[in-house]
């Protein structure tokens, strides 16, 4: 069986400024792609489920309504110092910091934004387990 790759596809609303923030913004790598969609290349994705009162209590924005989606994307770094440095490359790029990095109950650091379209990104240092891809 070949491995199987995971997508995951944003809704955006405007599909220029949504290409701009993600390749020019957060420096993402933009593949080749038709005029109707982009698709950018990650390291990998992992799934991470959490009570949805308890991950908008994280985030510091509203379970109900427009505030919170029921999930949150994650960006995992290499350090407290990475976390506040994309923070303030996305807000730079046009996000809205809706909690700014800082020690979590957990013991690492994180921090959140908004990206243009309102989907919501932890920014993440987890000390004890690194979650990307193995240094070659």
């Amino acid at each position: 069986m070949k491995p199987r790759i995971s997508m995951i596809t944003l809704g955006v609303r405007d599909l220029p400024r949504a290409i701009a923030f993600y390749e020019q913004g957060l420096g993402f790598p933009r593949l080749d792609s038709p005029p109707t969609v982009a698709f950018f290349t990650l390291n990998g994705t992992w799934l991470g489920l959490f009570g949805r009162d308890a991950l908008a209590e994280d985030a510091q924005v509203s379970a109900a309504g427009s505030g919170f989606g029921a999930m949150a994307l994650a960006h995992n770094v290499a350090s407290d110092a990475d976390v506040d440095a994309v923070l303030e490359q996305a807000r730079q790029a046009g996000a809205e910091i809706t909690k700014p990095g800082q020690k979590t109950f957990w013991g690492g650091y994180a921090g959140y934004f908004r990206d243009p379209d309102g989907h919501l990104w932890e920014v993440a240092h987890n000390p004890f387990m690194w979650v990307g891809p193995a240094d070659t």
